[in-house]
């Protein structure tokens, strides 16, 4: 395998079959008037599978709970009109070719009381928080629990029967799974909290719940991170064990592939070792891994107060992500601002034209597509 075409050689694992290793990254879009993905979206998928892009992951679309959602006119899942919308988008990206997982999403603290439509619901979380020490959101009863891990469920057997090839599980960032990994955010007492098996649990069971109303054959993704948007400091595991024991649970209930979120995909992840976070998952447990963070950009993402998470960036060598890549270090690569600005980066590469690849600039989210 050459260097040159190490991102479009084919992936597959079980019934997912993918014509190259990119994937595109879930990027947040407020483009869903009533929460509903309307033509916009159905077209802006539409035409970065013909672009060739291997798996598209949607943007972070909200699981049938009164808090899963904290910002105005993000996609939902659930609820006939919002569906037969999501089933148009499955149809155009597969009339193209291409395949197609939704990010199935619940913010957790991150929402605020007011937001549309449902108004005065507060943030629910597992101890009241969303940074450490600070008590201003609800704090998730057992029922609560249950209601959240079944609203996963029928969003997860939603995707299959809307024709979706796969989904993913947004447990990273700081919103609802991961505040439940985070002993800053988590607080609990009870078979929630305390240790990293228990904090884990609440994830575990969703996924349980996800993979059993899939069924054993439908690829299940799971998105994490040490990062989280509260501190970009902020970390689960400080050792390679600690990560393997925070992985391998999560791993037996049900997860075929782990997203690892990382926003310099180059970065060594522990001391020592020149493996990123991918690469030290895809070692601990054998399971295929997608990396991420800045892939073909020169600027990093370093967020200033109140910036947007895209920042702008011109194109950049790819040559290291490709001998990581090669090497065997993780299986497959999301990109993300790359492909808002490219919709055919795919085309691009396998025609050999990086140099007519377009750099990222913030004025093209108002008009993207």
């Amino acid at each position: 395998m050459s260097l040159d075409n190490a991102l479009l050689q084919p992936f597959v694992l079980g019934n997912l079959s993918l014509p190259n290793r990119v994937v595109m990254a879930p990027m947040t879009r407020n483009f869903s008037p009533g929460n509903v993905p309307g033509e916009n979206v159905v077209e802006y998928y539409r035409r970065r599978a013909a672009g060739g892009t291997g798996l598209i992951i949607t943007e972070g679309t909200c699981v049938g709970h009164i808090a899963a959602s904290g910002y105005p006119d993000v996609p939902y899942f659930h609820g006939e009109e919002r569906l037969a919308g999501w089933r148009r988008v499955a149809e155009a990206v597969h009339a193209e070719g291409g395949k197609i997982a939704p990010q199935l999403w619940h913010v957790g603290g991150m929402r605020r009381a007011g937001v549309p439509p449902e108004g005065d619901v507060p943030g629910y979380t597992p101890s009241g928080m969303i940074v450490p020490g600070k008590m201003n959101r609800h704090v998730m009863s057992q029922q609560d629990i249950d209601d959240v891990v079944a609203a996963f469920a029928r969003a997860a057997a939603d995707a299959r029967a809307c024709g979706f090839d796969a989904l993913e599980l947004h447990g990273a960032h700081g919103y609802l799974i991961d505040q439940f990994f985070w002993e800053g955010t988590n607080q609990r007492e009870d078979a929630y909290g305390g240790s990293m098996a228990n904090r884990g649990r609440f994830a575990v069971e969703i996924i349980a719940a996800v993979r059993g109303a899939v069924g054993p054959d439908f690829p299940v993704i799971f998105r994490f991170s040490q990062w989280k948007q509260q501190d970009f400091s902020a970390r689960l595991a400080q050792t390679p064990e600690e990560l393997e024991a925070f992985l391998a649970p999560l791993s037996a209930a049900g997860v075929d592939i782990f997203h690892c979120s990382t926003r310099r995909f180059w970065e060594p992840e522990f001391a020592g070792s020149a493996l990123n976070l991918a690469g030290w998952t895809k070692k601990l447990t054998g399971k295929p891994t997608i990396t991420v963070g800045s892939v073909g950009l020169d600027v990093d993402f370093i967020p200033e107060p109140g910036d947007s998470t895209f920042r702008e960036a011109d194109p950049a060598s790819l040559d290291e992500l490709l001998q990581r890549l090669q090497a065997g270090e993780f299986d497959l690569v999301a990109v993300g601002r790359a492909l808002l600005a490219n919709p055919d980066w795919v085309e691009l590469l396998r025609s050999n034209a990086l140099p007519q690849m377009k750099a990222f600039r913030k004025e093209d989210l108002a008009t993207l597509a």
